[in-house]
């Protein structure tokens, strides 16, 4: 069993910045791939970064690349969304969900656990 716990969501200006967290349970995280999804209103549960368990690969949506970085401190047992120069179409509601598989996959169906999701407003 995994437990996800994401935090670090919030209401920002266009052009700001957040960092979002993503704390697991289990003892073997190292060797899951993590990935961020995010969910607005109305809308299917769509990719936006993964990474692989020992950090060394990483994948982006095309409209976040270059300005969301994803990385893990496996010490700690955390996925982070580091998200600059935030615009008004990133609100939704951010997840994290864990492949115990070891994939980085964009479809939501291959995660086995996800997080209770962290609200990100983006004000124009």
């Amino acid at each position: 069993q995994v437990q996800l716990v994401e935090s670090g969501g919030g209401l920002v200006q266009a052009g700001a910045s957040l960092r979002l967290s993503c704390a697991a349970s289990g003892r073997t995280f190292s060797s899951y791939a993590m990935g961020w999804f995010r969910q607005a209103p109305g809308k299917e549960r769509e990719f936006v970064a993964g990474i692989s368990g020992s950090g060394g690969r990483t994948y982006y949506e095309s409209s976040v690349k270059g300005r969301f970085t994803i990385s893990r401190d496996n010490a700690k047992n955390t996925v982070y969304l580091q998200m600059n120069s935030l615009k008004p179409e990133d609100t939704a509601v951010y997840y994290c969900g864990a492949d115990l598989y070891g994939r980085i996959t964009t479809k939501p169906n291959d995660y086995e656990y996800w997080g209770q999701g962290t609200q990100v407003t983006v004000s124009s």
